[in-house]
């Protein structure tokens, strides 16, 4: 069932957003690139990534996505993309996919996953 509702979110993206669908997908598969167990759901409006418990997730809105980090506050930020003040979480601001590759999501998303994974 939540195969289905990952579907059927990614479509609606894809006919309402589709300026921003190719950034949800970039994510999307780098997110689940990032290790064996990691399973996805649609909640509050995004997908969210689990591996055990719940890592990040992907929340596409008007104009950009977020890709939150769900103990993003525990995580060290050698780049300095990491925003946020809340007690636990935080986010990275995507407009461009070019933004994925300059905000280095990808060492973000290794560094949450691992932190579920210790």
């Amino acid at each position: 069932m939540s195969a289905d509702k990952v579907a059927i979110l990614l479509q609606d993206v894809k006919e309402h957003r589709a300026d921003l669908f190719p950034i949800v997908a970039r994510l999307r598969d780098v997110i689940l690139a990032a290790g064996p167990a990691i399973t996805e759901e649609v909640k509050y409006g995004g997908l969210l990534f689990s591996s055990g418990q719940s890592f990040c997730g992907v929340f596409p809105y008007k104009d950009h996505v977020t890709l939150e980090f769900s103990q993003g506050a525990s995580l060290t930020d050698p780049h300095g993309f990491l925003s946020g003040e809340g007690k636990y979480r935080r986010h990275i601001k995507l407009e461009t996919m070019q933004d994925i590759e300059t905000s280095h999501v990808a060492d973000y998303i290794t560094a949450a996953h691992a932190a579920v994974n210790t």
